[in-house]
Parts: C-alpha cells; sequence; structure tokens
C-alpha cells in the first residue's frame, strides 16, 4: 500500500507537473511536481499507517 502511494503521487504530480510545463513553456516544473508527489506521498503514508508515534506507544 505504501509503494502504491508513492508510485501514483509521483506519477499524478509529475504528470501535472509536466503539463504545465508544456503550458507554460518551463522545464522545471515536472521535477517540482515529482519532488511534491513523494513528499505528500510519504505524508499521506504516515497518516494512514499511523507513523512514529503508533510504534512508540505499542512499545510502552
Amino acid at each position: 500500500m505504501a509503494f502504491s502511494y508513492l508510485v501514483s503521487g509521483a506519477t499524478i504530480y509529475g504528470l501535472v507537473g509536466w503539463g504545465l510545463d508544456r503550458w507554460l513553456g518551463t522545464r522545471f516544473l515536472v521535477v517540482i511536481g515529482i519532488l511534491l508527489g513523494v513528499a505528500l506521498a510519504i505524508y499521506m503514508t504516515f497518516g494512514r499507517f499511523g507513523g512514529l508515534a503508533s510504534r512508540q506507544d505499542k512499545q510502552t
């Protein structure tokens, strides 16, 4: 599940960045889109699976 979040986040936001690059005539938005997609996917993964707080709660 976490891997699919990473792949889909990078793909979707990468495609959005690519589309904006084509529309605006730039060459850097695809990279920003991919990085933003991966960052949001990591955030969603931590939110979905509880992150570090749930691991600490289980140990104590």
